[in-house]
């Protein structure tokens, strides 16, 4: 593969972007206007576990305003299957037909949110009253929310025909002795909690049937070309007739790369009525039906020398899917990365996905790669303190050592999860640099020799991710007569700045300026295919098919460069915004001259005759890639109250070649505020009775900007072979390394006091707890519950 060199490659560009965000004159769907657009209420399900006996919908359609009210039988659209492989009490293969998803729940509600009906009028206003009406006859049936007491004899069962509320299950040498030859065995229970995307642009689409039978869809989602398929299917229309447009979308970080139910109906309604629909959700309801994340419990034991080399580890997951199992594959992925970092010579796990009357879970920033890090750092820690060792020790003298690579881990997965290049030593001794580790610890010793009320916690995480999951991307490149650029790409960016990044690949192979290059994403009426963005893959895979058509695209014009400078095309060097003769740069032309030529403006030979200076194409990248880093967390602890105050967080990570430095920044930036998020504030509850207690932001604590601490962040660059560019992802790093070198630095400081693990998230009310119980010596019980 080609090496990249141009100069702009590791450059900070400004972002493009933001001009137009700075300014108020972000688009999203709420933006566009559609003359005579309908509104879409939906009523959604109060109880989390209910027989539906009726729906009264008379009032409401005879109130103001009021078009139509719909109920499943009224629509007559398909289920929705699971994703990933599931099965059936009675079987162990896939069986279709299992675990469907209505769009509207028909016979049983599974959730309190579940959509039932769903009220179109001419306002918003008047869809929400007159849903306010809609009166439906429920059985209330015992719930279950908590994933281990739904695998538990006697659970409510979700589906009682299956027998069990166990949706999928997978192993890997479950039954071989992991820990065998250990000296030492360390064990605990792991929790990543459940919790909420929080996007700030809330779910939202409009839906324009057209008098031609084509229909377009604004949509803010990360998939827009998934969803130009589902509806089409679900409409029972082909692909070209259907158009999805994802304008400016406010945040996703995974959720909105599902296709939701409301979609579907919202797109039948319009189809019906004849007449544009549309429906935004409140954040109430985004709280309730938007997927939520996480929610995953593991038991681990790990085995190891007195030396400190691990020598087994041994995982027993168990995966939420809320009601519907719409990411099964989440936690078999999360179980290939249990190896993290380290050389582990055995691993053995198993697993089970189990459904409860809560929200679905769906992919969140770092989808399986966060909860896999959390258990395997925690692990760590809880190691090196029953040896005695530090915690950076313990991890140096397990890494994978940099001529290990390839490297298969013992976590299996396939050729998938061949890890392609690290240094892991290398961002650990940086962190601890910048973190100034060796004074921290000093200063730690310090304050527990005078009893300081205020502890001091160091915590390290060491972490490695998957990203682009081998996935393919489509892009082109056109130059215009103008000398202008336009790049077409099938990712669909939500913040990370798509825009400047292709335009400075663009920019930087053909030479000409960053500001006349157009990259134009996220409408399936003008980009051909695409798989739109998730896993951290959009540069890797969409800007490696960007650079390989601008490649295809400079030699094209090299050689329409040397026919009209009448030279042999090896004697032309790009010059600034166009080529030259070598050795004599005034002999030149311009990529406008060229381009023009090109698009029938001179006499071209028929070899150089292609129509325009255009290059399309698919970049399949060969295998996923594994970018790593260190995390340093450092955190005061008020012994009194419990309270956790964050003092610094260091990240340094390794996402290969750079491209823009500030674009990386900015991506981790946000994955450590997520991460920080998820250890020290975010939870999604439930009551007894199945309902949730975080419906609405002033129930769901989330941190604020001014939460946050000084966060110091740096790279190092290993390159993989994988893509031309050497590039690996970045998006969701901050959110794999940050959660637990949090959690962990909080542990430490408890650490004197002999507290050895408290559960996620450190509230003050749980970390009192802990700290009261090991001053009265009573030891840590299972904090889920306090």
């Amino acid at each position: 593969m080609s090496a990249v060199t141009t100069s702009i490659f590791g450059n900070a560009v400004l972002r493009s972007e933001d001009p137009r965000f700075l300014r108020g004159e972000g688009r999203y769907v709420e933006n566009h206007v559609v003359p005579g657009a309908l509104r879409a209420c939906f009523v959604r399900s109060i109880f989390p576990h209910a027989r539906v006996e009726g729906v009264d919908v008379g009032t409401a359609r005879s109130m103001p305003g009021v078009v139509a009210v719909y109920v499943a039988d009224d629509l007559g659209l398909a289920a929705l299957p699971p994703a990933g492989t599931v099965e059936t009490g009675t079987s162990d293969q896939q069986l279709e037909g299992a675990w469907l998803r209505e769009v509207l729940a028909r016979d049983v509600v599974r959730y309190v949110g579940e959509p039932i009906a769903v009220v179109v009028a001419e306002t918003t206003d008047q869809a929400a009253d007159a849903a306010e009406t809609v009166l439906v006859d429920y059985e209330p049936l015992d719930a279950v929310t908590d994933p281990e007491a739904a695998v538990a004899d006697g659970a409510p069962l979700l589906w009682p025909e299956f027998g069990t509320n166990v949706c999928s299950s997978f192993q890997r040498r479950w039954d071989e002795d992991a820990l065998a030859g250990a000296e030492v065995v360390v064990s605990a229970r792991v929790v990543n909690q459940r919790l909420a995307p929080v996007p700030m642009e809330a779910n939202a689409i409009c839906v324009e049937p057209a008098s031609d039978g084509t229909v377009t869809v604004w949509v803010s989602t990360q998939v827009p070309f998934d969803i130009r398929s589902e509806v089409a299917e679900i409409l029972g229309l082909e692909r070209k007739q259907v158009r999805a447009i994802a304008p400016d979308v406010g945040g996703g970080f995974g959720t909105k790369g599902a296709v939701y139910p409301e979609y579907l109906v919202v797109a039948k309604a319009a189809l019906l009525l004849r007449r544009p629909v549309r429906w935004f959700e409140t954040r109430s309801e985004s709280m309730l039906s938007l997927n939520h994340g996480r929610a995953f419990v593991s038991r681990l034991e790990i085995g190891a020398t007195r030396d400190g080399k691990v020598t087994g580890l041994r995982v027993e997951i168990i995966g939420d899917m809320g009601a519907y199992p719409v990411a099964a594959f989440l936690p078999p992925g999360s179980a290939h990365m249990l190896s993290g970092c380290y050389a582990i010579p055995t691993i053995s796990y198993r697993g089970r996905c189990v459904v409860t009357n809560t929200t679905p879970i769906g992919a969140y920033r770092g989808a399986g790669r966060p909860e896999a890090a959390e258990t395997i750092e925690r692990a760590m820690d809880l190691l090196a303190d029953e040896l005695g060792l530090d915690p950076a020790e313990i991890r140096r003298r397990n890494f994978i050592p940099p001529d290990a690579f390839p490297f298969t881990t013992a976590a299996g997965g396939g050729g998938d999860y061949v890890y392609d290049t690290g240094e892991y030593a290398k961002t650990l001794d940086e962190a601890l640099k910048l973190a100034g580790y060796e004074s921290l610890s000093v200063e730690q010793a310090e304050r527990r020799a005078r009893g300081d009320h205020l502890a001091l916690g160091i915590g390290l995480a060491t972490y490695v991710e998957v990203t682009s999951f081998s996935s393919q991307e489509y892009g082109s490149v056109e130059v215009h007569d103008d000398g202008s650029v336009t790049v077409l790409t099938g990712t669909s960016p939500h913040g990370q700045g798509h825009e400047t990044a292709f335009a400075q690949i663009a920019s930087g192979v053909l030479g000409v300026a960053f500001e006349d290059v157009r990259v134009l994403h996220s409408d399936t009426g003008v980009v051909p295919s695409g798989q739109g963005t998730w896993g951290s893959r959009s540069l890797q895979a969409g800007g490696s098919a960007v650079f390989e058509q601008a490649q295809i695209v400079l030699e094209r014009g090299r050689r329409i460069a040397a026919h009209l400078l009448e030279v042999d095309p090896a004697d032309v060097e790009e010059a600034d915004g166009g080529f030259a003769v070598r050795g004599a740069p005034d002999r030149a032309v311009d990529w406008s001259a060229v381009a023009t030529a090109a698009n029938g403006g001179g006499a071209l030979p028929e070899a150089l005759d292609t129509g325009t200076l255009r290059s399309e194409g698919k970049y399949r990248e060969p295998g996923s890639t594994f970018p790593f880093g260190a995390h340093v967390a450092v955190v005061e602890v008020d012994l009194e109250t419990g309270e956790v105050r964050q003092l610094s967080h260091v990240a340094v990570d390794d996402c290969g070649t750079i491209l823009n430095p500030m674009l990386v920044q900015g991506q981790q930036h946000g994955g450590i505020g997520q991460g920080i998020a998820q250890a020290l504030y975010e939870w999604v509850t439930y009551d007894e009775a199945g309902n949730p207690l975080a419906a609405n932001l002033t129930s769901y604590l989330m941190p604020s900007a001014a939460d946050m601490p000084p966060i110091i962040t740096s790279t190092t660059e290993t390159t993989t072979d994988r893509n031309p560019l050497g590039a690996k992802g970045i998006g969701e790093a901050g959110s794999v390394g940050s959660t637990p070198a949090v959690h962990n630095a909080v542990v430490d400081a408890l650490s004197h006091l002999g507290v050895r693990h408290v559960d996620l998230p450190l509230s003050p009310e749980r970390v009192w707890e802990a700290i009261r119980r090991a001053r009265e010596g009573k030891g840590f019980p299972d904090l889920r519950d306090s």
